[in-house]
C-alpha cells in the first residue's frame, strides 16, 4: 500500500468508485481508492439499476441529469458496456394532484435542462401495451432515462480511474482514521497505514461506523427495498423475438411501485408502509452481498395493484425477491460536501438513488475538492442541512417515514409528522391555543399559519384520499383534526394567511422566530476578521445593523447575517435557522489560528419574538422605559432595553417590511415577554402571525433568500445585492469576483414580476421564464399572492436583457402560461416609509 495520496476515497461501491474517477479526472492522478471486500459487494450489487431523471430538487436534478449523460460518456472513454438502456421511463397519474405534481416538476426539469413528454392514456398504452390504462388521465416521459447495470457500471468506472492514475485497494479494512496536528489524515487499515490531504466517505450501510471514526453521528440509515423479479412471460419474450422495443420503466406512482422488464419477465420494485430500517448500529465487520428475508405480506397491497395495473405480472411466477439496504437519509437526498466540524473530510453518502446520483455525486464533490467550490449549487444535499438533533431515534423515524414517501405526492408546503415536537421555544403551547399549525426547520417548530382556533379543523370529505395507494393529501391530525388540505393551488390556509398579512398591516402582530442561527463572534480581532468575511461594511458605531453576506471565491452568495454590535468589541450574528449548522460551520473553520477570535453559538441560549406593524411601537412603549421615537431608535439599529421585567435586545429589523422590532431575548423568560406583549396589545388589535404570512409579505418586499435567488451559483451582483457590497472597504471573500463582474458584466439579473390572471395558485419558485416567443430566459426562484398590494408576484432570475421594468414575460405554472410583468423591486412600500415611520 501507498505511505500517502492526496485523497483517499473509502468505500467501493458505484459512490466511491465514481468520486475516485472524478478526483483523477480532474488532476488529482495519486488519489486512492480503499474497499473492505470486493467493489459493489455492498449496496451496488443488488441494486435494480433505475436512472429516475425525476427529483423535485435542484441540486439532486442536476446530479442525476449528468450521471445520465456522463454514462453515455464513460462507456465510449472505457470501451466497456455498462449495460445502460435507454427504454424511457413513464410515470402515470391517476389524480389531479398528482397531476399538478408532474406539471411542477416539468416546470423545474425545463429549468435544467431535462426534456419530458406529456403522454395521454393511450400513448401509455402504446408504448406499454400490458399496460391496463383504466383511470389513468395522463402521464409524463423522460425519454433519456431507462436502467442500467450497476456492477458494469462500477467496472468501468474503476477501469477509467485506474487508467486515469487511480489506486483501488480491495479487501483492505479501515479499523481508524485520524487527523494529525499538520491537518494530514492518518487513515489505518488492515494493510497498512496512508495519510491523506482530504478523505471522502463513500462507505454506504457502514455510514455510521465511518462517522465514529472521527466522532461524526452521520444521519444515515439505511431501509429495507424488496423488489420481485418473474420468470419470463410469453408475451415479452414473443415481443422480444419479433424485436419490438423494451417497454420500458414503467412507474404507477400512485401506488407507489415501478417495474420493469428483465430477462423476459418484470420485475416490481414497491416503497411500501412498514419497511423497516436495518443495520441500525452497522452491519457486521464480514457483511458481503448480503440480503434480508424477504416479507410479501408486506407489500401485498402493491402486488394486488400490479396484478391490476399489469396482468401478466400476475400470470407468471416468481423467481426472485430481493430485499436489501438502501441507505437513505431523513430528507431522503443523498448526503454530499463537507463534514461539520472537520477540515478536509467529506461526505457521500445516504444515496438512496444511488445509480443514478453517482456520476453525478462524483462530478461535484471532486469540483468542491480541488477547485474549492462545487460548480452548481448543493444547498439541498449539503452535509450541514442536518445538527446534533438527527441522532439515532430520530432518524430512524424520519428515514422509514423518506422510504414510505418516496412515491407519494410531494406538495410544496408538505409537512410530514415523523420525529415532530422535537425543539420547541417556550411559548410553542401558547400558539398552540391560539390555533398554530405547525411546521419544522432544522427540528424546530414554527408556527406556519393560525388557524381560527384551536379546534379548527376541515371538513372529512375534503381529506378523503381517493383509492389509490399513495394519496395522502394533508397535513397529519392534531389532536385528532386535520388542519390543512395540501394542494399546488391555494390550500384552505390561504384565507387565515390573509388575514393575518391585513392584521400585520392594519394593527400589530407577533411572531415567534427563536429558530433564527445565533453566534457571537468576540476577541481582539473580531471586526477586522468580520470585514474579511463579509461584502458589506461593519458599522463602526455601536448598536447600528448591517445586512452582511458572506460569499464563495468566486462571488456567489453562501449565506446571509444580520450583525449587530452589542457589546464593545462583541458581534451577535443572527442567520436562517434551517442553515445553523452550514452557517456556523464555516464560521468556525474560517476563524485566525492566532486566538484573536472567540466564536460563542448561543442559537439555545436566546429567543427572538418579531413584533411588527404600525400600532408596534405603541404596545412595546407600554413596556418599555426606552424612547422608541425615531429620534431615539432609529431604523437599522438595537438596544438593550426592558420589556416589562424582562430584558431584551430589541432590533429595529423585520423580514415583512413595516414597523417593528426583534426582541432577542434570554429564552428562559419568553413566556414572561409573549405574555406581557400580547396584554399590551390587545387594545392595538394584537394577532400571531405566521410564516407563511411573513413569508408573503417578504415578496412583496422583493426580498431575497438562500438558497432561491442568493445561491452559490449566482454572483451576488446578479441577486441585486450592489448596495451590500462594498469593493472599495479592503479584501473580503470573493472581491476579484465581483470586480470582474462589474467589468464583464452580469449573466442573470434579479427581477421582480406582477403575474396576471391568476385565480388558484401562485408561483412557488423553480417555474420556467420565458420571453413572448416563447424561448426560456430564465427561472422563478419564489412567489405568492401579495395580499397588501393584492397581486400575485413572483421573483425570479433571468437574462439581462430580459430584466428592464416593463418587461413582458411568461411564467409556466402547473402546465398554464401565464403573462408576467416586469416591476420595480419592493412593489410594497418601495421608499421604505412603513419601515422608517
Amino acid at each position: 500500500m501507498k505511505k500517502h495520496a492526496r485523497a483517499v476515497v473509502i468505500g467501493g461501491g458505484v459512490v466511491g468508485v465514481s468520486t475516485l474517477y472524478h478526483l483523477a479526472k480532474k488532476g488529482w492522478d495519486d488519489s486512492v481508492l480503499i474497499e473492505r471486500k470486493e467493489l459493489t459487494s455492498g449496496s451496488t450489487w443488488h441494486a435494480a439499476g433505475l436512472l429516475p431523471l425525476f427529483n423535485l430538487s435542484y441540486s439532486v436534478g442536476q446530479i442525476h441529469k449528468y450521471s445520465v449523460k456522463f454514462y453515455h460518456e464513460l462507456q465510449e472513454e472505457t470501451g466497456m458496456d455498462v449495460g445502460f438502456s435507454v427504454v424511457s421511463n413513464i410515470r402515470m397519474a391517476q389524480t389531479q394532484d398528482r397531476w399538478d405534481e408532474y406539471m411542477y416538476y416539468a416546470g423545474i426539469a425545463e429549468t435544467i435542462g431535462i426534456k419530458v413528454n406529456i403522454l395521454t392514456p393511450e400513448q401509455v398504452k402504446e408504448i406499454w401495451p400490458l399496460c391496463n390504462t383504466d383511470g389513468v388521465i395522463g402521464a409524463i416521459q423522460h425519454v433519456d432515462d431507462g436502467y442500467i447495470q450497476p456492477a458494469d457500471l462500477t467496472q468501468a468506472l474503476a477501469k477509467g480511474a485506474r487508467e486515469r492514475g487511480g489506486t483501488i485497494y480491495r479487501n483492505t479494512c479501515v479499523t481508524a482514521i485520524e487527523q494529525d496536528n499538520d491537518g494530514l489524515w492518518r487513515i489505518t487499515s488492515d494493510k497498512g497505514v496512508i495519510t491523506a490531504e482530504h478523505v471522502i466517505s463513500c462507505t454506504g450501510n457502514f455510514a455510521r461506523k465511518t462517522g465514529e471514526m472521527v466522532g461524526l453521528d452521520v444521519p444515515v440509515i439505511p431501509v429495507q427495498h424488496q423488489f420481485i423479479v418473474t420468470e419470463p412471460h410469453p408475451d415479452i419474450v414473443a415481443r422480444q423475438k419479433q424485436g419490438l422495443p423494451e417497454m420500458g420503466v414503467l412507474r404507477d406512482a400512485d401506488s407507489a411501485w415501478y417495474m420493469r422488464e428483465e430477462n423476459g419477465g418484470l420485475i416490481l420494485g414497491p416503497y411500501e408502509p412498514g419497511a423497516p430500517c436495518c443495520y441500525v448500529d452497522g452491519p457486521s465487520s464480514d457483511s458481503e452481498y448480503e440480503l434480508f428475508q424477504e416479507d410479501l405480506e408486506r407489500i401485498e397491497p402493491h402486488i394486488e395493484s400490479a396484478f391490476a395495473r399489469v396482468p401478466a405480472f400476475g400470470e407468471v411466477g416468481i423467481k426472485k425477491v430481493y430485499n436489501g439496504a438502501i441507505a437513505y437519509s431523513p430528507d431522503g437526498n443523498p448526503i454530499i460536501g463537507p463534514a461539520p466540524g472537520l477540515r478536509n473530510f467529506w461526505l457521500s453518502e445516504g444515496h438512496s438513488f444511488g445509480i443514478t446520483a453517482a456520476g453525478g455525486a462524483g462530478w461535484q464533490i471532486a469540483e468542491w475538492i480541488v477547485e474549492g467550490e462545487p460548480s452548481i449549487d448543493m444547498m439541498g444535499v449539503d452535509p450541514r442541512r442536518y445538527g446534533p438533533y438527527a441522532t439515532q431515534g430520530y432518524l430512524i423515524e424520519k428515514n422509514e417515514e423518506a422510504y414510505r414517501n418516496v412515491f407519494t405526492i410531494h406538495y410544496p408546503e408538505e409537512e410530514r409528522g415523523a420525529a415532530r415536537g422535537l425543539k420547541t421555544s417556550p411559548s410553542y403551547s401558547r400558539q398552540k391555543d391560539l390555533g398554530a399549525v405547525f411546521g419544522s426547520v432544522y427540528g424546530w417548530e414554527r408556527a406556519n399559519w393560525f388557524a381560527p382556533s384551536s379546534d379548527y379543523e376541515i371538513s372529512a370529505q375534503d381529506s378523503v384520499v381517493p383509492d389509490v395507494i399513495a394519496g395522502h393529501n394533508h397535513a397529519d391530525p392534531v389532536d385528532g383534526r386535520v388542519k390543512e388540505r395540501y394542494r399546488f393551488g391555494r390550500s384552505n390556509a390561504f384565507e387565515h394567511i390573509g388575514k393575518e398579512v391585513m392584521n400585520v398591516t392594519e394593527n400589530v402582530g407577533l411572531l415567534d422566530m427563536s429558530a433564527f442561527a445565533k453566534m457571537e463572534v468576540a476577541g481582539s480581532g473580531a471586526r477586522e476578521w468580520l470585514e474579511s468575511l463579509f461584502a458589506n461594511k461593519i458599522p463602526k458605531k455601536r448598536g447600528r445593523i448591517a445586512l452582511c453576506h458572506m460569499l464563495t471565491k468566486f462571488g456567489g452568495v453562501r449565506s446571509e447575517f444580520t450583525v449587530y454590535e452589542w457589546k464593545p468589541g462583541a458581534f451577535y450574528l443572527v442567520s436562517a435557522g434551517a442553515f445553523e449548522n452550514h452557517d456556523h460551520d464555516y464560521l468556525f473553520k474560517l476563524l485566525p489560528d492566532d486566538g484573536s477570535v472567540i466564536l460563542r453559538p448561543i442559537t439555545q441560549k436566546y429567543g427572538v419574538l418579531v413584533l411588527a406593524g404600525p400600532r408596534s411601537r405603541e404596545v412595546l412603549q407600554k413596556l418599555t422605559y426606552c424612547d422608541l421615537t425615531n429620534n431615539n431608535f432609529k431604523w437599522l439599529s438595537g438596544q438593550k432595553i426592558n420589556v416589562g421585567t424582562a430584558t431584551a435586545h430589541a432590533l429595529r429589523v423585520n423580514f415583512v417590511g413595516e414597523l417593528g422590532w426583534e426582541l432577542h431575548h434570554p429564552i428562559e423568560t419568553q413566556n414572561a415577554i409573549y405574555d406581557m406583549v400580547m396584554e399590551a396589545g390587545a387594545e392595538f388589535g394584537i394577532k400571531p402571525f405566521g410564516i407563511r404570512a411573513m413569508s408573503a409579505m417578504s415578496i412583496e418586499k422583493s426580498y431575497r433568500l438562500v438558497p432561491r435567488e442568493l445561491s452559490t451559483e449566482y454572483n451576488v451582483l446578479e441577486s441585486g445585492l450592489d448596495r451590500f457590497v462594498h469593493v472599495d472597504k479592503g479584501n473580503f471573500i470573493g472581491r476579484e469576483e465581483v470586480l470582474k463582474a462589474k467589468e464583464n458584466g452580469l449573466n442573470w439579473n434579479f427581477v421582480t414580476m406582477e403575474v396576471h390572471d391568476v385565480e388558484n395558485y401562485d408561483p412557488r419558485g423553480s417555474e420556467a421564464l420565458y420571453d413572448v416567443e416563447g424561448n426560456l430566459v430564465g427561472r422563478a426562484t419564489n412567489g405568492a399572492y401579495g395580499w397588501r398590494i393584492g397581486k400575485t408576484l413572483a421573483l425570479g432570475m433571468v437574462k439581462p436583457d430580459f430584466s428592464k421594468d416593463g418587461q413582458q414575460l411568461q411564467i409556466k405554472m402547473l402546465g398554464k402560461l401565464f403573462n408576467a410583468t416586469v416591476i420595480g423591486e419592493s412593489p410594497f412600500d418601495p421608499m421604505n416609509e412603513r419601515l422608517r415611520s
